[in-house]
């Protein structure tokens, strides 16, 4: 890439006067990806009633890493992370490309750690399964950023506000991961029942709603210390980091909405937030 190209992509990143929402999205099954059901159909809609991006990045929670790395290839892969699936969900196929000049901006942004370029992962099915319904003609360019797993919660938060000022310059940020997510706790035979959960599951979707809400930040990065039920909803924080992201973008002008508040399997929910 030229110096003169990199040099015009920045430029075109000019600060707007709308800053784009950012977005928490429960991801929920990679059968999400194929189906039309109420969660894709809301992705669907979403993706139409947001303005267009120039780009997507998003925070999956499928790409754990040790340091943090943004996504830098020209045309990413399309991968397919799962086992025991129909053969339609791996004939799948999201050619969308990638913008290696918006992973420099990117990296440039965050200071608190050296970012790496990226060149192997691709879009895994936390990205590619939603944005595919958003976008379904792949004509925008989507990123990943990683998660650096070695680290704690507080530290996923204060990296997002490095990177708030993508928001203004054309880019929709999504965390894509689930609140509620324990997969050793699930109840298959009752996982096509609509809104099934487990007590502790309900408790804490309305409790993570509340401190959503309420902007209480504090508590859901120390969100070991709410209760015994957060711990069943988050046996490990890999789906949780995502949230965390997009609490870290968020201003205190930014309203806050939620869709697709369903829990699913008795163990997880598919609760999603917009802010602004």
């Amino acid at each position: 890439m030229s110096l003169h190209n990199f040099q015009n992509w920045s430029d075109s990143l000019n600060e707007q006067d709308e800053k784009h929402p950012v977005l928490f999205i429960g991801h929920g099954s990679p059968m999400n990806g194929i189906e039309d059901n109420e969660f894709s159909r809301s992705w669907r809609e979403m993706g139409q009633q947001i303005s267009r991006p120039k780009a997507v990045l998003v925070i999956s929670a499928h790409w754990l890493t040790r340091g943090t790395f943004v996504t830098a290839m020209e045309q990413p892969k399309t991968i397919h992370d799962f086992g025991g699936f129909p053969q339609a969900l791996f004939d799948v196929q999201y050619p969308a490309k990638g913008n290696p000049e918006l992973a420099k901006e990117t990296a440039k942004l965050i200071t608190s750690t050296n970012v790496g370029l990226d060149h192997d992962w691709g879009l895994d099915h936390g990205t590619w399964t939603v944005v595919r319904h958003m976008y379904p003609d792949a004509d925008i360019p989507v990123l990943q950023l990683s998660i650096d797993y070695d680290r704690p919660a507080e530290y996923h938060y204060n990296l997002a506000k490095e990177i708030a000022a993508l928001r203004k310059k054309g880019v929709l940020i999504i965390g894509s991961g689930n609140m509620v997510h324990n997969l050793r706790m699930v109840d298959w035979r009752r996982l096509s029942e609509p809104d099934h959960g487990f007590d502790w599951a309900v408790e804490m979707n309305t409790i993570f709603k509340e401190k959503i809400g309420n902007g209480d930040h504090k508590a859901l990065i120390n969100y070991q210390k709410l209760n015994k039920a957060a711990t069943l909803a988050i046996p490990t924080p890999d789906h949780y980091y995502p949230l965390l992201y997009t609490l870290g973008l968020q201003d205190n002008k930014d309203e806050i909405s939620f869709f697709n508040d369903r829990l699913v399997g008795g163990s997880l929910n598919m609760t999603s937030v917009k802010i602004g």
